[in-house]
Parts: C-alpha cells; sequence; structure tokens
C-alpha cells in the first residue's frame, strides 16, 4: 500500500478512480520486474473498494472489472523433462545399476519415491526426519510456500533411508557435497545423474513430481491429497497453520502405494494400476 498503492491513488476521492487508473498502476509495478506484486496490488484495491461499497463511501468497484490476466504479461513456463509413465521401469532400472557413487543413486531413488523438489531433497538434513513415525518434517523456511509440508515415508522409502545413514549418517546433510561436506550436494547432481545413464533432455529430477501427480489423478486419488503432498495448495494465513497435516492418514496411504507402483514397476518391468495385488 504504501509503496505502491497510495502514492498514486491515495490523494484521489474512491469515486474518481476508474479502471484504466487501476491498469496504469499495476502495469507500472510489472514494469520494475515485480509481477507477483502486481496482482497483490489489484487484490488489495479491490479489498479496499469492495470495503467502501460496504459501508457506503463509492457505488463501484473499478477492480473487480480486471483480471490479471487481462493486463499482465503471461509468465513463461518451465516444461521440465519428464517420460512417459511407460517408461518408468526402464528408468528405474537404470538408476539400480548407476555407474555413480551410491550416495547420487540414492538421492535419484529418494527423489522418484518422494516427488519433493529437487532443492528440497537435496537440502534435506537428518534431524528432519523421524524415521521412528515414518514422517519427514520439511522446515517451513525451506518451502517454496513458506509452508512446512510432511513428507510420509513407505517402507520402501525408509529403506533406502537407511541405507543412507550408513554412508551419510555421521554428516548433518542427507547428501553432503563432494567438495564441501559442510555444504549439501550440488542442485545438478540429479540432473547430472539422469544424464549419465542415458536421460539428457528427457527426465529431470522435478520431472519426477509430474510423472506422481499424472499417474496419481489418473488412478483416482483425491486432487488435494495429490496437491498437498506436491506443496501445491494454496496458503492463507490460517490455513497455513494446519493444512500441511491435512488428510495425513491417507496421504500416507497414498505415499505407500505410489512406492509399492514402483517397486512393482521395476520388480516386473512393466506399469501396473496402484491399488492392483501383485504377489
Amino acid at each position: 500500500m504504501a509503496a505502491d498503492i497510495l502514492p498514486r491513488l491515495g490523494h484521489r476521492p474512491m469515486a474518481q478512480i476508474e479502471a484504466p487508473d487501476l491498469v496504469a498502476m499495476i502495469k507500472a509495478i510489472e514494469e520494475r520486474g515485480a509481477r507477483d506484486i502486481a496482482k497483490r496490488a489489484l487484490e488489495m484495491t479491490n479489498q479496499v473498494f469492495r470495503f467502501g461499497i460496504a459501508h457506503g463511501h463509492v457505488r463501484r468497484n473499478p477492480a473487480s472489472e480486471i483480471r490479471p490476466s487481462d493486463i499482465l504479461k503471461a509468465r513463461r513456463k518451465n516444461n521440465y523433462a519428464r517420460v512417459d509413465a511407460k517408461d518408468l521401469p526402464n528408468l528405474l532400472r537404470q538408476i539400480e545399476v548407476y555407474p555413480g557413487t551410491h550416495v547420487t543413486r540414492l538421492a535419484m531413488k529418494l527423489m522418484a519415491l518422494t516427488f519433493v523438489r529437487t532443492g528440497e531433497l537435496i537440502a534435506a538434513k537428518w534431524s528432519e526426519f523421524h524415521l521412528e513415525a515414518a514422517r519427514w518434517d520439511i522446515p517451513a523456511e525451506r518451502m517454496k510456500m513458506r509452508t512446512p509440508p510432511i513428507v510420509p515415508l513407505a517402507r520402501q522409502t525408509l529403506e533406502v533411508l537407511n541405507l543412507l545413514r550408513n554412508l551419510t549418517g555421521d554428516s548433518e546433510w542427507l547428501f553432503p557435497g563432494d567438495r564441501d561436506a559442510k555444504q549439501p550436494m550440488s542442485n545438478n547432481t540429479i540432473l547430472k545423474g539422469l544424464e549419465r545413464i542415458g536421460y539428457k533432455g528427457r527426465m529431470t529430477g522435478h520431472g519426477f513430481r509430474g510423472l506422481a501427480s499424472t499417474i496419481l489423478h489418473e488412478q483416482g486419488y483425491p486432487h488435494e491429497h495429490i496437491e498437498l503432498q506436491l506443496a501445491h495448495a494454496p496458503r492463507n494465513a490460517v490455513s497455513a497453520a494446519y493444512n500441511h497435516a491435512l488428510y495425513l492418514a491417507p496421504r500416507g496411504k497414498m505415499m505407500q502405494d505410489w512406492a509399492n507402483y514402483l517397486e512393482h514397476a521395476l520388480r516386473i518391468g512393466k506399469v501396473i494400476p496402484l491399488r492392483a495385488e501383485i504377489a
């Protein structure tokens, strides 16, 4: 308000402010590279006008006549490369025989099992894991959404973590760097590992998130559960306090089903429905 809205609009009677005035304000904010702030400025202006209408200060709300997409340039999306579901068994088998370090191989396996963001995985600390309770609590300050998600740990995930603990358990980090063990591994390590097994341009660490989202949705798992597990769910000041623990029991079941799906794909060389029973 103080930096962008009031200097431009604060001296004018609300009834004299029209949609073009708001458009000019929003575009000025966007031009300095602050697209998200531009969107929030429009939202806040909308709230002010709604309050004004409710209390009889103004009769119409010009902000309600504008959508951010009407004004702001479309944000360029990152299209993270990923294989099709039918190619997943071969990818998992190539990871199993990865010719590099065991730590990198286990990092790729955990990426597939947990489908967290790459940065969230490589910066993980052993103190964040509660193996007896089968959960990983990622601190809010490390999250894109600034809220602390809980990652339920499937049986297969715990097995990988126990193997990893034999290798890096003396470190603060799950994945200490090769050159500086006081820092986590490079952000490119998983990507380079995938390239080394023949998936350059075909698969990224982030690609496991897209694969999991697509397959879980196709198999009928609730959208809310999947979005919470991906840490995509919208947050606000109220929901941020508890949403990270929402649907924890069914999400735990979903993550175990996902781990079983990957295990069966690796073992039998093809993908099957997540909930199918395989002896």
